[in-house]
């Protein structure tokens, strides 16, 4: 079971070394004002800690830690090996990454360390044990923060070697890796472990690292790399689980990022912890996804660890947070998950390319700002709120596969199209349920699909050992099953399964796909529901023979007009509906509505309704998160009138109406609504 805090942490990133300690002073008063009550320190401040391999230096963290302590701040206590000092380079240069290209890195940018180096391994450790022995036991540091966002890949010699043992440990025998990647392709069948080369561009890495000419292989290397940042990860921890059996021990996850199995990495974190920075752009039903993403990677509520309270600095269009859209988007946060709400950072940097990134004191340097009073707004809200939402659950009888190892496999997959995005396709099934105010859990392929009347599966590209059983079993047993396009196609090493697409899931879908049409971005089709209803698909379109499976949709257009587009094939006391082309969100809406009705799966508000609503349940009630992210005033519904909203004290009435940005949070007992 995850573990939780004991009150809402609102604060974030604060780096005071960076600054006189007379504006440590001044940021305090300012701090209690906005009522923060937790900080996240030492991110960075390795090269300051140890400045020389056998000196440490702690006199101004010790500051730190007692000035903080001292306000009853709940301390986030970072590692500080997000970035490596200039010492360590200087001294052990194979510290370095070599990066895709075959380029040896040197001193510079964040993460940049090899995770297989055992030199780094040493210092880090070394780095870590110190901390823990000093701090491990002050009540005020709640939370160990490990490291700082890992990610990337390295290609070094170190990283060569440790992958062949990881390859001896997986599959035992140098025959049981040429049978994986079906190494008699191309001729390229190893006979000794040290003939194995990892897959960078100067190997079977093609391109710019989105292609491979064996897919097993770079499939394998992504496993591993990810596996070898974890056990990095595990090593920090243990060090100070060591000194420490109860503290909080987290790091940043990023969302949907590609490089890392969180559900993997998830396993081993006592609570999930991410950055949410959604672009200017960014739909709030991807947002929610994301949330509902690092949610479901424990099934646990988790920490926002970092947000900006207005603009970021590194995307291509660093666009202001409007007036209300950090608390509308911080309370989203919550509704979906979040026990915390953090910033990067509480005071702006004066220099490095995070300069203009937002912060609670900006570079005027005084609290008589917009920002400073909308953090405060939603310091004093959160701090009305108190505890009453603390480890709530968040509910949902439907459940949306999301896989790394599908997200690796159809990276590197080479064809049908390059416009197949697995995360994408994830979006737009989501969407409908977002939209429709129907919650969602965001699933493993190894998850108990008994608790769900749904599982979505889009691009189910790659099923594993044991999925074939899973789903079969979930779908007999009445399951509703959706799945699509480019799913049940390769096992776990990406060779095809054959017998005819969609391979293991053949029978449970009914159809047999014969052959997939890849559309460029000029071309549609169009398909026509048996209802009469036309819509517009693109992208890919499945070839497929009806095999007991009945008929929902078929082509219209070109020489495959008439075949099958989307069925649904009754198994068991379930069914599996297959979508074989990509349509628009009206065509997927009408599917899913169908397969929603068929199971018996509501909305969370009674009447239907633009504003998002999200429910997080305790023991004996039900809070309500209402939402209006339209640019129009919504009707709140009647269902809610009456009620108090918990972060105004204000008493819904008839006919209110939420404007752009407003939020409320509803407390309804479980015999109410």
């Amino acid at each position: 079971m995850a573990k939780g805090f004991g009150r809402i942490l609102y604060g974030g990133d604060y780096n005071p070394n960076q600054w006189p300690k007379e504006i440590w002073e001044q940021d305090m008063v300012y701090f209690k004002d906005a009522r923060i009550n937790s900080a996240t320190i030492n991110v960075f401040s390795w090269a300051k800690i140890q400045p020389a391999e056998d000196t440490y230096y702690f006199d101004e963290l010790d500051e730190i830690v007692e000035m903080l302590s001292k306000e009853n701040y709940d301390i986030v206590l970072a590692t500080s090996t997000g970035a490596m000092p200039a010492w360590l380079y200087k001294k052990y240069p194979e510290v370095a990454r070599t990066d895709y290209f075959g380029r040896h890195h040197k001193f510079g940018q964040r993460h940049n360390h090899c995770p297989n180096s055992l030199v780094f391994q040493k210092y880090a450790k070394a780095l870590v044990e110190k901390l823990a022995e000093r701090y491990a036991h002050n009540p005020h540091v709640t939370c160990w923060h490990i490291s700082n966002e890992y990610g990337g890949e390295c290609y070094c010699e170190n990283c060569e070697k440790a992958f062949r043992v990881w390859l001896k440990n997986k599959y035992g025998t140098i025959e049981a890796v040429n049978k994986a990647w079906n190494m008699e392709f191309w001729g390229h069948t190893v006979y000794d472990w040290d003939e194995i080369v990892l897959p960078n561009a100067l190997g079977d890495g093609m391109e710019n690292g989105t292609d491979t000419a064996f897919a097993g292989l770079s499939v394998d290397y992504r496993r591993f790399m990810s596996d070898s940042m974890l056990e990095n990860y595990k090593m920090e921890r243990d060090v100070v689980r060591r000194y420490n059996p109860d503290t909080i021990i987290t790091t940043n996850l990023m969302g949907t990022y590609k490089f890392l199995d969180y559900f993997k990495w998830a396993k081993e974190m006592d609570i999930v912890s991410w950055d949410n920075y959604p672009s200017y752009n960014t739909p709030w039903s991807f947002t929610a996804m994301s949330h509902d993403l690092m949610r479901g990677l424990k099934d646990a509520p988790f920490m926002l660890l970092e947000q900006t309270p207005s603009q970021q600095n590194w995307q291509p269009y660093n666009s202001l947070k409007k007036p209300g859209q950090m608390r509308a988007q911080s309370i989203q946060t919550m509704a979906h998950g979040a026990d915390t709400v953090q910033f990067f950072q509480l005071r702006r940097s004066v220099g490095g390319c995070e300069k203009f990134h937002g912060a609670v004191i900006g570079h005027v340097g005084h609290n008589n700002t917009r920002v400073f009073r909308e953090v405060k707004q939603l310091g004093e809200e959160l701090e009305r709120l108190g505890t009453s939402t603390l480890g709530s659950v968040n509910q949902a009888d439907v459940g949306i596969i999301f896989d790394w190892d599908n997200y690796w496999a159809l990276d590197y997959t080479s064809g049908p199209t390059e416009d197949l995005k697995y995360v994408d396709q994830i979006h737009h099934y989501y969407k409908f349920f977002y939209d429709n105010n129907i919650g969602v859990n965001m699933i493993p392929v190894d998850a108990d699909f008994s608790k769900y009347k749904i599982v979505v599966a889009p691009v189910l590209y790659m099923v594993k050992q044991g999925m074939k059983e899973a789903l079969t079993k979930f779908v007999e047993n009445g399951g509703i099953l959706i799945t699509t396009f480019m799913s049940g196609l390769v096992n776990e090493s990406d060779n095809v399964h054959l017998g005819g697409y969609p391979g293991p899931l053949r029978e449970l879908a009914g159809v047999w796909v014969e052959e997939i049409d890849a559309l460029a971005p000029e071309q549609t089709n169009t398909i026509t529901f048996t209802d009469g209803t036309r819509m517009t698909c693109n992208l890919l379109c499945d070839l497929m023979h009806l095999e007991g499976a009945q008929l929902l949709a078929s082509y219209d257009e070109n020489f495959y007009a008439g075949m099958p587009a989307i069925t649904k094939n009754t198994f068991g006391k379930g069914c599996t509906y297959y979508i074989g082309t990509n349509m628009g969100q009206e065509g997927i809406d009408k599917v899913l509505k169908m397969a929603t009705q068929q199971a018996g799966v509501h909305p969370v508000v009674k009447e239907p309704t633009a504003l998002e609503v999200v429910c997080r349940k305790t023991a004996n009630s039900t809070h309500y998160y209402i939402f209006n992210f339209k640019e129009t005033e919504i009707v709140i519904p009647d269902q809610f009138v009456g009620y108090t909203d918990l972060l105004t004290g204000k008493k819904v009435e008839s006919g209110m109406r939420m404007k752009h940005y407003d939020a409320l949070i509803l407390n309804i007992p479980d015999t109410g609504v």
